[in-house]
C-alpha cells in the first residue's frame, strides 16, 4: 500500500522563482523527450503517477495532471525536480537548469481537462 508523506513544500524563495522559459513553445519537443525518457517510468506518459515502475514504489508518484500539482508555482515544480525526495531522485546534476525548466513547461501541458457538464 502506498505511504502518505508529509506535504512537500518548497522554500518561499524557490516557490517565487520565475520561469525563464514560460510560454516558450519551442522547448516542447525536447521537454517531451526528457519527460518520456526520465519521468514517465514512474509518472506515466500522461503524468498520472501510473508508470510501469510506480507499482514497485512504496510512495505513489505524483499525478502531474492533478490540480494539486498544477496549482504549484513554476518555481516550486523546478525546486522539486532539482531537489527530489525519496523515492524520486534529485535531478540537480542530471539535467541542466534549462532542461529542468523545460520539464516544468511540459508538466503544465499534462493538466487534466476540465470536466464538462452534460
Amino acid at each position: 500500500m502506498a505511504q502518505k508523506k508529509a506535504p512537500w513544500t518548497a522554500p518561499p524563495d524557490a516557490a517565487a522563482k520565475k520561469n525563464p522559459l514560460a510560454g516558450n513553445a519551442t522547448v516542447m519537443p525536447e521537454a517531451k523527450k526528457l519527460y518520456e525518457t526520465n519521468c514517465s517510468p514512474c509518472h506515466g506518459m500522461k503524468g498520472k503517477g501510473d508508470g510501469a515502475a510506480a507499482a514497485g514504489l512504496t510512495t505513489k508518484p505524483a499525478d502531474h495532471s492533478s490540480a494539486a500539482i498544477q496549482s504549484q508555482t513554476d518555481g516550486t515544480l523546478f525546486w522539486m525536480i532539482t531537489e527530489g525526495r525519496n523515492p524520486m531522485p534529485t535531478y540537480k546534476t542530471v539535467f541542466t537548469e534549462k532542461q529542468r525548466w523545460e520539464l516544468v513547461n511540459y508538466i503544465r501541458t499534462l493538466a487534466a481537462a476540465p470536466k464538462t457538464k452534460k
